[in-house]
C-alpha cells in the first residue's frame, strides 16, 4: 500500500498551505471538516479540553497501550493536525485562544448555541479579535427555533431528519427503520462545512476589506439536504416515501439479488442497458415485454419483474453473473466487506489506504484523501497527534517565552 513518511515533522503544503485553522470541535462533524482542510495543506491546530476529544476513549479497537492508548475512532478523523491541550475555562487558557484566533484564518467549533459566547468568544468579540476570521459553527438543530438548544447526536438526527424512514427493508418482510452503517449526518455536516468555509475564504480574499463571516451548519439541515430525490418525490406526490431495502425508488432494476452462492448489486441505469441486461441474464423476452418496455413501466410493474429476475440470478454463481453482466457493459459488483473494498483495483489505484507510522502509537494506516489535484495534491502528512503533543511548539509560535509555557503547564492550563 502507499506509504507516507514516518513522524510528524512534515511542513504543510498543498492549495491551503497558507491557512491556519483553529479547531475547537470534537467528535466527528467538525474534526472531519478540519481533517479535509488539513489534507489540502492547512495548518490545523486542534484545541482540546483537558480530558481530550471524547473520541480518544471510544474503543475498542485501540492503538497503543498505557496512557497513550488511543481509539481507532479518534484516529479516523484527526490526521494532519497539531494538538494543543488547553483549559478554556481559565483566564490564561482563554488568552491563548485569543492569540490563536488573532492569527488564524478559520475557526471551527461545535459548542451548543451560546456555548462559545459563555466562554467570552461571542460573535462581536471574534470580529474584534480578527475581522477576517471565517467562523464555522456546527450545531445539532441550528441556532434558532424551538429545537436550537437540543444536543445533536448522529443516530437521533438520522431518525428526526427522515433518513431512517427510507433506510432498511419494509415492514412486510421484517424490516424496520435503520440507520446507516456510518455516522452520515455528521460526515455530511463536515463536508458541507468544508465547502462553506472555502466559499467564505474565497469571498474574503476577493474583497478589499478582507472581512470574514460566520457560517452555520446543522446536522439536521445537512441530513435533510441528503434526502435529495426522496425529498423531491415527497414534495411532488405529497406522500412520504417508504423503505425499499436495497431497491431504488425511481430506477428498476437497480438493487441487489441473491445468487447461487452469494449476492451481487446491479444497476440498470439507462434504457440502452436494459436489453443488454436481459440478454446477459438469458431472458431476452423481457426486453420486449410491454410491461417492462421503459424504466417508468418497470418502476410501475416492479413487483412483477423482480421475481422473474430473482429466479434467474438464483440459478447462477456470483462470478458467472458478474462476468456475463460485465461483458454486456451493465454496471454490477460484488458486495465487499471493508477490507476487501480497500483491496480492489480502484482503491489501490486511488491510494485509498495510506500507511503511516506514529513514533509512539506505531502503525496508524489512514483512509486516503478521495480527491486528486494535479498540481497541489492532498496528502496524509502526519499521523493523528497525542493529546497536547504540540502544545509547546504552538505556544512558542504565538510568542510565549519558555518560562511562560512552563508556568502554564504547571498550572494545568496546557
Amino acid at each position: 500500500m502507499p506509504t507516507e513518511p514516518t513522524g510528524r515533522s512534515i511542513e504543510p503544503n498543498g492549495p491551503l498551505a497558507s491557512l491556519r485553522v483553529v479547531d475547537c470541535s470534537t467528535v466527528l462533524a467538525g474534526p472531519f471538516c478540519t481533517m479535509l482542510l488539513g489534507d489540502l495543506g492547512a495548518d490545523v491546530v486542534k484545541v482540546e479540553p483537558p480530558d481530550g476529544d471524547a473520541t480518544r476513549g471510544w474503543g475498542p479497537p485501540w492503538v497503543g497501550a498505557g496512557e497513550t492508548r488511543t481509539a481507532a475512532y479518534y484516529l479516523a478523523v484527526n490526521r494532519n493536525k497539531r494538538s494543543l491541550r488547553l483549559d478554556l475555562r481559565s483566564p490564561d487558557g482563554a488568552g491563548v485562544l485569543r492569540r490563536l484566533i488573532e492569527r488564524g484564518d478559520v475557526l471551527v467549533e461545535n459548542f451548543r448555541p451560546g456555548g462559545l459566547d459563555r466562554l467570552g468568544f461571542g460573535d462581536d468579540e471574534l470580529e474584534r479579535l480578527n475581522p477576517g476570521l471565517v467562523h464555522l459553527a456546527i450545531s445539532g438543530y441550528g441556532t434558532s427555533g424551538a429545537d436550537a438548544g437540543r444536543p445533536g447526536y448522529d443516530s437521533v438526527i438520522q431518525a428526526v431528519g427522515g433518513l431512517m424512514s427510507i433506510t432498511g427493508f419494509p415492514d412486510e418482510v421484517g424490516g424496520s427503520p435503520t440507520k446507516l452503517g456510518v455516522a452520515i449526518s455528521d460526515i455530511a455536516s463536515g463536508l458541507f462545512g468544508a465547502v462553506a468555509v472555502l466559499a467564505g475564504l474565497v469571498e474574503r480574499n476577493g474583497a478589499g476589506e478582507r472581512r470574514g463571516q460566520r457560517v452555520d451548519v446543522s446536522l439536521v439541515a445537512s441530513t435533510l439536504a441528503l434526502l435529495v430525490n426522496q425529498a423531491q418525490n415527497a414534495f411532488v406526490t405529497g406522500r412520504s416515501p417508504g423503505r425499499r431495502g436495497n431497491a431504488h425508488p425511481n430506477i428498476v432494476p437497480y438493487e441487489t439479488f441473491a445468487t447461487a452462492d452469494g449476492e451481487i448489486a446491479i444497476a440498470v441505469g439507462s434504457e440502452r442497458q436494459w436489453p443488454r441486461f436481459c440478454e446477459a441474464l438469458d431472458v431476452p423476452e423481457l426486453a420486449t415485454d410491454p410491461r417492462f418496455a421503459t424504466n417508468g413501466d418497470r418502476v410501475e410493474h416492479r413487483d412483477a419483474l423482480r421475481p422473474l429476475l430473482a429466479e434467474r440470478f438464483a440459478r447462477r454463481s456470483s462470478s458467472d453473473c458478474i462476468a456475463a453482466l460485465e461483458a454486456a457493459d451493465v454496471p454490477c459488483g460484488t458486495i465487499n466487506d471493508v477490507l476487501a473494498a480497500f483491496a480492489t483495483p480502484a482503491a489501490r489505484a486511488g491510494r485509498m489506504r495510506v500507511a503511516i507510522t506514529h513514533p509512539t502509537l506505531g502503525a496508524v494506516d489512514q483512509v486516503g484523501p478521495p480527491f486528486a489535484l494535479s498540481r497541489t495534491p492532498a496528502r496524509v502528512r502526519t499521523a493523528p497527534p497525542l493529546l497536547g503533543e504540540d502544545s509547546d511548539a504552538v505556544l512558542d509560535e504565538l510568542g510565549y517565552a519558555a518560562e511562560e509555557i512552563a508556568r502554564l503547564r504547571n498550572a494545568g492550563v496546557i
